[in-house]
């Protein structure tokens, strides 16, 4: 995800902050300031970070669950609205998914309970509601905990409760229907949810809820994409033929390569066949406003993109495209050979022409 910041690497999964976490940090902090002094202000921003260090332990218990079915996660993101902590893979069996769905829950009530206990042995009885911005931290912080358990077990998407539901439905109907299922159930929750955030003025409500309906439906498109390219590996997927520039070329060069065809992605290799860089159409004509026509390619190109190999499958592929933010890729066998060239565009074309094969 762009605008995201790693602050730390544990076990192997990037810790990262989206911008809008520390906007939205400054602006509470900005706003207790304005309220209560410095001090009210470093106790906003404490109680903040202490909140938002229990999403992360919820998210690291989806991760090392995933973990056991040998599921990776290269990065966990935190944002304004929680966390997301991004697998590179739905678990195989629903077994599996719903043991991964339910491992986060599980730690955010483990954390509630021990508060709670904490709590009590500081002479302090939480209830859930209502919520009292008075109380002690501690108090606080397992009334929170406590709401974002219920809120996490919703069964709407991206929510634990709708993988769960999801990983239920699966058992009996299958992946795909499941997913339209547990998304149309999701979305309906969203709709409901906005509809009475509007008549009740609520709108961070009903911003949660937007959010909710974009998610159902994300969810769904892919695994639909997941179940439509399963089977295929990255030279069923790539380009086989297209054009090359050399290190020394000029803008001029790669301007007449971009107007003889339809290619806006081109390979960048050096005097022995090796991928020195990429260069795409954003970068051609921010070039030419830079340097003119006569710039060197070299300057403006991605520099040593990453490469997918052969072999790679189709989730493989597609993940490291879209992980790259680039919009192709090139495919570089063990010799170093470029043998192919991954785009987003020949994807979504070789995923229309399956789904319309496969409707048939």
């Amino acid at each position: 995800m762009s605008w995201s910041y790693r602050i730390a690497r544990v076990a192997g999964t990037d810790v990262k902050l989206h911008v809008t976490f520390l906007a939205f940090l400054a602006w509470l902090g900005w706003v207790a300031y304005l309220e209560g002094g410095a001090g009210a202000a470093l106790g906003t921003v404490g109680f903040l970070l202490a909140l938002f260090f229990c999403v992360l332990l919820h998210e690291f218990g989806h991760i090392l669950m995933a973990r056991r079915f040998d599921v990776r996660t290269p990065d966990v993101i935190l944002l304004p609205i929680g966390g997301i902590a991004r697998l590179e893979r739905i678990p195989e069996r629903p077994r599996e998914e719903l043991l991964v769905a339910l491992a986060g829950p599980a730690v955010t009530l483990a954390i509630a309970a021990g508060l709670y206990l904490t709590a009590l042995a500081q002479g302090h009885r939480p209830a859930l509601l209502p919520l009292s911005l008075e109380a002690p931290p501690v108090v606080r912080l397992c009334q929170f905990n406590v709401l974002l358990l219920l809120f996490n077990l919703l069964p709407a998407f991206p929510m634990d409760g709708g993988r769960v539901l999801r990983a239920l439905l699966a058992m009996r109907m299958g992946l795909p229907r499941a997913t339209r299922s547990a998304a149309a159930i999701g979305q309906f929750l969203a709709f409901a949810m906005g509809f009475y955030a509007i008549f009740s003025q609520s709108w961070l409500l009903a911003v949660i809820a937007f959010f909710i309906f974009l998610g159902a439906g994300a969810e769904a498109s892919a695994v639909q994409e997941r179940v439509v390219g399963h089977g295929l590996g990255a030279t069923q997927m790539m380009v086989t033929q297209f054009r090359t520039l050399p290190i020394h070329a000029t803008l001029t060069d790669a301007v007449e390569l971009l107007l003889a065809g339809e290619q806006r992605e081109f390979p960048v290799l050096d005097n022995e066949g090796r991928v020195e860089g990429l260069l795409t159409r954003d970068h051609l004509i921010h070039g030419l406003s830079r340097y003119g026509p006569g710039g060197a390619v070299r300057d403006v190109m991605h520099q040593r993109p990453p490469h997918v190999a052969p072999g790679a499958s189709f989730e493989e592929a597609l993940g490291r495209l879209r992980a790259s933010g680039l919009p192709a890729l090139p495919v570089i066998d063990a010799g170093g050979r470029l043998v192919g060239l991954i785009t987003v565009d020949n994807i979504s074309d070789l995923l229309l022409v399956r789904r319309a094969v496969g409707q048939a």
